[in-house]
């Protein structure tokens, strides 16, 4: 295997030369066996970063539960990010037509070559997921598409939107996160369990909570339970608006300080007069002393073409 930054690399080890074809291989090593990983670990000098967000997957019923939930078979290819020693990408690999696993750790190419041996349907890109041309790797090496992944916790959202934002010909996004991030994704707009990223999920996706997993699933054990979360995208936005940014910067603006009412945090947010949010509130025909979690996609598409209107 060839190794640089940014490079896409084959998974699969090259044979020896003169070897032949009908050598026994080693079996492939128990990745979800505690005592393989430390093994791995070792062999490679290899230390869990917490700066990465490692905690890797060693209860064995996990990952396929993933898999099948994500409805993967050889007419999909998938992304995945993060793969760390492999454990859910052998499980892509042995149903999907291609996946391309992209992690960030330079230090996992040559012990992932080990892990993943025996698939030649898996290539490594060795780069940062919110640097990376997803729009021109998926030209490159996929038909119909989409994201499995064990995802890291400290940079969920913006993963999460980056796949969204860029309106990338995928069907659906499956991916393990922290429960409170989860139910806080899949929380429908217009409850008091919303926030800003509830709005901007539900509108390019129909989000929705597929199962949990305690602690004890992974090594190191983290000390939250986490949840796996499909994103079937949307053909279509949940909204029709004429400015997507400015209908996000008045979401987010909203849940800026989300003890305040929806008119306070949108007045200090966008830096507007509060009589002219209150204003528009009214003229949208929503109580100006409502609280942002009370507004609905709907509420807030229309809230912005009052506030445009008054400019």
């Amino acid at each position: 295997m060839q190794m640089g930054g940014g490079a896409l690399l084959s998974a699969r080890k090259k044979p020896r030369a003169g070897a032949r074809e009908t050598e026994r291989r080693d079996p492939m090593p128990n990745l979800t066996d505690i005592s393989t990983i430390r093994d791995l670990c070792a062999r490679y000098d290899f230390a869990l970063s917490k700066g990465f967000g490692q905690n890797f997957i060693v209860n064995p019923g996990i990952c396929p539960k993933i898999v099948e939930a994500a409805g993967i078979d050889k007419s999909w290819g998938v992304i995945e990010v993060g793969p760390g020693v492999g454990v859910l990408t052998k499980e892509l690999a042995l149903r999907a037509n291609k996946v391309v696993a992209i992690e960030v750790d330079q230090r996992l190419p040559p012990l992932l070559a080990e892990t993943l041996a025996e698939f030649d349907n898996v290539e490594i890109l060795l780069q940062d997921v919110l640097k990376v041309d997803l729009a021109g790797l998926i030209r490159e090496k996929f038909a119909g598409m989409a994201v499995c992944a064990n995802l890291p916790y400290y940079i969920t959202s913006p993963i999460l939107m980056r796949l969204l934002e860029e309106k990338l010909p995928i069907q659906h996004i499956t991916v393990m996160v922290q429960k409170e991030a989860a139910d806080r994704i899949t929380a429908t707009p217009g409850t008091r369990q919303a926030g800003a990223i509830s709005y901007a999920v539900d509108y390019y996706a129909k989000p929705r909570l597929l199962f949990t997993v305690q602690p004890g699933s992974f090594y190191p054990p983290p000390k939250v339970t986490s949840a796996v979360i499909q994103l079937q995208v949307r053909e279509q936005p949940a909204v029709q608006v004429e400015n997507e940014e400015g209908f996000f910067k008045l979401v987010r603006a909203a849940f800026g300080q989300r003890r305040k009412t929806a008119a306070n945090s949108i007045s200090s947010g966008l830096g507007l007069p509060k009589a002219q949010v209150a204003a528009a509130l009214e003229a949208a025909g929503l109580s100006p002393t409502a609280r942002p979690e009370q507004l609905t996609l709907e509420d807030f598409c229309v809230l912005q073409k009052a506030l445009d209107a008054a400019k």
